[in-house]
Formats: C-alpha cells, structure tokens, sequence
C-alpha cells in the first residue's frame, strides 16, 4: 500500500511534487502532549497538505471512505482508504498528500513521540 499519510509540518515552498494552487487540507490539533500529537485532518475536494516530512511514527485512521492521491519523489500514485481501517507508518516519509474525491475526506493522525 502507498504511503498515505500526512504530517502536521508547513508545507515547502518550491519543492518537487509540492501542491502549488490547490487548496490547503486543514489539521486541528485534538492532543499534544509529551507522548503523542493527534492532529484530525480535514480535505475538501482538491485538498492537499503540501509537501512535508514525518519526523515521528504515526498511525493514521481514516473517518471516511475514499481516494488519496499520494505525491512523491518517486511519483505520484494513489490509496483507497476505508473508514476505520487504520494504518501504521515509520518515519522518515516525505510527500503530499491529495484528496482525489468529489467529497471531504477526513483522517485522525496520531504521532507517537
């Protein structure tokens, strides 16, 4: 499966695969403590969250059912996601990540510190 996360950094201004014009995906901060970060991310139809990098772990629950478009160095592919089907990722993945559907597409993220 593609990598199909997204992290709570700024986007980078001028890198490969960034989103340009597309409208920015929306993080709102549930937790942040000492252990974790929980960000709860929100897309409209376009939406994506620029070009960053995952310094921690994360797991990622999908709130909705749908497509992500996943932009990389290494290209661009995509991931069918399901409600309530979580995912675990390791650090270290850089990319932007795209809302492919005609709807809102939203996912809890948790960061582990």
């Amino acid at each position: 499966m593609p990598e199909p996360g997204a992290g709570g950094e700024a986007p980078t201004a001028g890198v490969p695969g960034a989103s340009g014009r597309r409208p920015a995906a929306v993080p709102t901060v549930q937790v942040d403590n000492a252990r974790v970060r929980v960000p709860e991310w929100r897309f409209a139809p376009g939406a994506a969250t620029g070009w960053h990098r995952h310094d921690l772990d994360y797991v990622v629950v999908p709130l909705t059912s749908g497509r992500l478009g996943i932009r990389a160095a290494a290209g661009e592919t995509a991931a069918e996601l399901v409600a309530g089907q979580a995912y675990f990722r390791a650090r270290g993945v850089e990319h932007d990540v795209v809302n492919a559907n005609a709807h809102e597409f939203v996912f809890v993220e948790v960061e582990i510190r």
